[in-house]
């Protein structure tokens, strides 16, 4: 048996990998697929795929602050799509935020 996570925090390669589990009938509930995000980094995607059925972790760097920052720092570097992300995310935030506050006033980001 093979098991495969999609550590990703891009959400063009979480629809394909969801494409692709559909095409060969994986099961979104099988321990075959799951997906993996830095803890505080697209919380939107993993609430959704969780809410969705699918296996989703949030995973914590772990250490010395000597040691984790300069991870942290590369993966942001590395991933030219979490700044576009954390500026959809925080559009959400701010949308949510004004449905709770005015419950009958439509929301708008």
């Amino acid at each position: 048996l093979i098991e495969i996570m999609c550590a990703t925090h891009n959400q063009e390669s979480i629809e394909k990998a969801i494409a692709a589990m559909d095409k060969y009938g994986v099961d979104r509930t099988s321990n075959t697929v799951c997906f993996g995000q830095l803890y505080g980094m697209s919380d939107h995607l993993s609430f959704n795929l969780g809410r969705s059925g699918y296996r989703a972790y949030k995973y914590v760097p772990y250490g010395e602050v000597h040691e984790v920052i300069p991870y942290l720092l590369r993966r942001a570097r590395e991933n030219s799509s979490i700044a576009g992300g954390a500026a959809a995310e925080l559009s959400m935030i701010i949308g949510e935020l004004r449905r709770r506050l005015n419950p009958l006033r439509p929301a708008t980001a």
